[in-house]
């Protein structure tokens, strides 16, 4: 199972996300700093549990607003980091390609303390 935590604002307006076996583990909304000029100041929050990694990150992709935002899920072996039309998937302590990822999410000018999801 991966898990991961979805950022409830970065979906795109009207948007409409069914049939994903997700188990929701929690749901909150924080208050946050450092966002962009895009992002709002308070996010709800779901994390989840997903069993297909690969069909989330699809669905995720095509879902996503641009600029600015991103979703992560992992297990113990890897890590699904989707952008706006682009996923990243790679083994876990792979550096370089979590590089590679976060040098992705700069040119969607994410504040870069944002860009610090679990290995």
């Amino acid at each position: 199972m991966y898990d991961g935590v979805l950022i409830l604002e970065s979906l795109k307006v009207g948007v409409v996300v069914a049939d994903l076996s997700l188990v929701v583990t929690k749901v909150s909304r924080v208050e946050v700093g450092g966002t962009s000029a895009e992002q709002p100041g308070v996010w709800s929050l779901l994390e989840f549990s997903v069993e297909d990694g690969e069909r989330l990150a699809g669905v995720l992709a095509g879902v996503l607003d641009a600029p600015g935002w991103y979703a992560d899920f992992r297990d113990e072996r890897e890590t699904f980091v989707v952008f706006p039309g682009r996923v990243f998937r790679y083994a876990k302590g792979d550096q370089a390609a979590r590089e590679a990822a976060k040098e992705f999410g700069r040119g969607l000018r994410i504040p870069e303390a944002q860009l610090d999801w679990a290995q």
